[in-house]
C-alpha cells in the first residue's frame, strides 16, 4: 500500500473540503479551496514564526485586528501572545511543537501537534484551533494532553 506525505495528503483534504462545501455567495469551489489552502498556510506561518522559531513579532503579523483566546491560562490580544512566547524563550528555549496533520473546515483551521517543550521527553498532545477572518487569525482555542509513558493499547497519540 502506498502512502500519502502530509503535504499530499493535506491538499486532498483541502480539495475534498471545499468539494463538500455549500457554493453561497457565487464563489467558485477554486476559489474556496484557494481560501481555504491561504487559511491553511497563514496558520502554518503564525504557528512556526511564534512557537518553534519563538518570534512573537514575525507572528503576529498574520493576527487580525483582535486575538480572542479561549484558554483560560493565556491573555487575550498581541500582549497576551507575546507574554506567551517570552515565557517559552525563557523557560523553554528549545521546545519544538511538530504538527502532525491539519484540517481546514472554511474559515478554521485545525493542527494536531506534538508539542515538546525538553528535548528527550515524550511532550504533550495538543489539538489547536484558529479561526480566521479576512485571512488572519482572530481566535484561538486548544487542548492539550500529556504523552503517557504507558497506554492501555498499541496505537500512537499521532
Amino acid at each position: 500500500m502506498q502512502r500519502m506525505t502530509l503535504a499530499a495528503a493535506a491538499a486532498t483534504a483541502t480539495l475534498f473540503l471545499a468539494a463538500c462545501a455549500p457554493m453561497g455567495g457565487g464563489k467558485s469551489q477554486e476559489a474556496v479551496a484557494a481560501r481555504q489552502e491561504a487559511n491553511r498556510q497563514t496558520v502554518l506561518a503564525f504557528y512556526e514564526k511564534g512557537l518553534n522559531q519563538k518570534d512573537a513579532d514575525a507572528a503576529l503579523q498574520y493576527v487580525g485586528n483582535r486575538y480572542v483566546q479561549h484558554n483560560p491560562t493565556a491573555a487575550d490580544g498581541p500582549e497576551g501572545f507575546r507574554k506567551f512566547i517570552a515565557f517559552l524563550r525563557e523557560k523553554f528555549p528549545n521546545s519544538r511543537s511538530v504538527i502532525k496533520r491539519s484540517f481546514v473546515d472554511g474559515d478554521y483551521v485545525i493542527l494536531h501537534v506534538n508539542s515538546v517543550r525538553e528535548p528527550g521527553t515524550r511532550g504533550s498532545a495538543i489539538v489547536d484551533i484558529f479561526k480566521l477572518e479576512n485571512g488572519k487569525i482572530v481566535e484561538h482555542w486548544d487542548v492539550v494532553q500529556p504523552v503517557p509513558e504507558t497506554a492501555a493499547n498499541s496505537n500512537t497519540m499521532f
